[in-house]
């Protein structure tokens, strides 16, 4: 894991404009992974992003990267709530439902979809992604749109022109620290 692994696959996080990101990666020890999770925490303290280890599995680690002050009210809508409720999830704090998410991954071979929530999807789109088995989508970019198209690639535009700004930044020798907006 590397600072440049989470500038290439969580710069939208960093920016404040994307509630979640996600990324996988190998590992050789989990306290190394665990000693890098904290030093990176500690780091970014004061700008409202969290990193943690999802799940360990055949050598490699699923690092979620958050806002908890965007993804409480993400999980909290009215539509979110009742998707995530018939799953086993509580969504009164953050701590409840990522500990069922971790629980969920570690649950039998079937990857629980409504993840795209914690990562700031749109609701309609999760949903269609799991009613519809991820066929018949509009398009797809981050994520899989059966909802608003126009929307969707907006975002997806912003967020690619996000992480080639911050990969610049970040090969010109800006810290993490610095490319981390504050909430």
């Amino acid at each position: 894991m590397s600072e440049e692994t989470i500038v290439k696959y969580c710069s939208p996080t960093l920016a404040g404009i994307k509630t979640g990101s996600l990324f996988s990666c190998s590992y050789n020890s989990k306290n190394e992974v665990y000693a890098f999770l904290r030093e990176l925490n500690i780091s970014l303290r004061n700008k409202g992003v969290r990193f943690m280890p999802l799940r360990f599995k055949d050598r490699k680690v699923l690092i979620y990267a958050y806002r908890p002050s965007r993804l409480l009210p993400d999980v909290q809508s009215k539509e979110a709530d009742e998707l995530l409720s018939q799953r086993g999830y509580c969504t009164q704090k953050c701590g409840s439902c990522l500990a069922r998410l971790i629980k969920r991954l570690g649950e039998g071979d079937e990857f629980p979809h409504e993840i795209g929530l914690f990562l700031g999807y749109p609701v309609d789109d999760v949903k269609g992604f799991i009613e519809n088995k991820a066929c018949g989508a509009k398009c797809s970019g981050c994520w899989k749109v059966y909802s608003d198209e126009k929307k969707a690639q907006k975002l997806f535009e912003q967020y690619k022109k996000c992480t080639g700004i911050y990969k610049k930044q970040w090969c010109a020798g800006k810290p993490l620290a610095k490319l981390a907006v504050a909430d």
